[in-house]
């Protein structure tokens, strides 16, 4: 497994917590810094994925 992938999800799960925090307290910038967090953590994540596919398919050739 890649290792953006794992930190990518990190990230996710951070930003999620930090933009829930953020509603929850009226903080707008910490809601904006949570969802930009979480996105930031999807492309990891989505890059580590695409890797993990590409090693994969090396591996079976």
């Amino acid at each position: 497994m890649d290792d953006n992938r794992i930190k990518g999800a990190g990230k996710e799960i951070k930003g999620t917590v930090k933009e829930a925090a953020g509603k929850v307290t009226g903080d707008r910038r910490t809601e904006a810094e949570g969802k930009v967090e979480k996105t930031v953590g999807k492309a990891q994540r989505n890059i580590g994925e695409t890797a993990d596919k590409v090693r994969d398919a090396m591996d079976d050739e």
